[in-house]
């Protein structure tokens, strides 16, 4: 992790050069080009950000918060644009500066903040909001309980945080998701497609149904193979990239299939939790994507995980074999526990239904660990 005072983050040319020429030189100061973000900025730790405006600000502001969660953002635009700032000020820039009539001050005012940071003592903080993280879950193998996890996680997620929690179903033809929460739902994804261009939080919350237990925003699956075709890859991530900008976490389920939709989810992802069970059919497929994966330039280092699913004695394989034959990161182990689980699908109902249920069975124990190791 490289330590700055300043990071500016924007294009090269004349915003950039005057900038630059007016932050004090006891200051180390470094710039980072736009297309470098998402790559870069992990690798970053700043004591104040510099926003140069550019094409998709909000997108931007919600990946800084994302990745560099204690230091200041501070906007520059050559123009005032009020819209823009109070959506800005909303997702949590520090400030709006507008070039040349705020120029002058610039350099003591970032100076000030340096200082301040410097002076300050980090202090731990319980992390509970992910600012627009993306995780999907994902199998090569049907049958591998990924619909289940997905909604148990997002569901448990918002039980457990504060956070801003959305689950989006894009098993298109089947759908799946609302038979785990035991929703009937009236909207389905399908109904933002008429204003995809100019997507927004109210066009989402308006969308979305609400699991009634956790209060969980839904965007369910239309269950129709002949709309699911409408629907591009282009749609997919325009949905989640107004979902970064609304929600903490977006948890995504994705069919087997790769197709072009299931591509730019996996794309747009900050995690995969791969899920799979400890048998050699499941290692089989998981060769077959990685390979897959490989050839569609779908990125898995630092981002694939492997979610063991229906834990137990009786597994053909364990997590030491598994280990041998795949070098992925475990995320977490779920018990198998066919009784509990079965009941609550057989009764159209979610694992869990209270923030502090005191009867939880194994899996929603499991889950809950999982997801508070996560918040830590």
């Amino acid at each position: 992790m490289e330590e700055l005072d300043v990071l500016v983050i924007g294009r090269e040319g004349t915003l950039m050069s005057t900038i630059r020429t007016r932050l004090p030189e006891t200051l180390k100061t470094e710039a980072l080009d736009p297309s470098h973000l998402r790559s870069e900025l992990k690798n970053k730790q700043p004591k104040v950000i510099l926003l140069l405006h550019d094409e998709g600000d909000i997108e931007r502001v919600a990946l800084i918060q994302s990745e560099q969660l204690h230091a200041p953002v501070i906007f520059i635009h050559e123009s005032h644009d009020f819209q823009l700032f109070r959506d800005l000020v909303r997702r949590g820039v520090t400030d709006y500066l507008v070039m040349p009539e705020d120029l002058e001050g610039l350099g003591d005012r970032v100076e000030t903040i340096v200082s301040r940071a410097s002076a300050e003592q980090p202090k731990d903080q319980l992390f509970k909001r992910g600012n627009g993280k993306v995780f999907t879950f994902y199998s090569g193998k049907g049958g591998s309980g990924k619909t289940f996890l997905s909604t148990a996680f997002a569901q448990t997620l918002k039980f457990e945080s504060t956070a801003q929690v959305i689950y989006i179903d894009l098993n298109l033809q089947y759908g799946g998701g609302e038979t785990f929460l035991g929703i009937e739902p009236n909207r389905t994804i399908m109904d933002l497609e008429p204003v995809i261009e100019e997507i927004s939080e109210n066009h989402l919350k308006n969308v979305s149904e609400k699991e009634p237990f956790s209060k969980l925003d839904l965007l369910i699956s239309p269950r129709d193979a002949e709309l699911a075709e409408r629907l591009t890859e282009d749609f997919v991530t325009k949905v989640l990239r107004a979902c970064r900008r609304t929600y903490d976490f977006i948890i995504v389920d994705l069919p087997s299939s790769i197709d072009e939709r299931t591509y730019g989810a996996l794309i747009e992802a900050d995690k995969v939790f791969y899920t799979i069970a400890l048998d050699t059919p499941s290692i089989r497929v998981l060769k077959h994507v990685e390979s897959l994966f490989q050839k569609l330039g779908i990125p898995t280092e630092d981002r694939l995980e492997l979610v063991l699913n229906e834990v137990g004695k009786e597994n053909e394989l364990s997590k030491k074999d598994l280990e041998r034959f795949v070098t992925y990161p475990h995320a977490a182990e779920i018990r198998r526990d066919m009784k509990g689980v079965q009941a609550g699908i057989n009764k159209g109902q979610p694992i869990r239904k209270e923030p502090k249920e005191k009867k939880l069975i194994p899996a929603a124990k499991d889950m809950r660990k999982w997801v508070r190791s996560m918040l830590k």
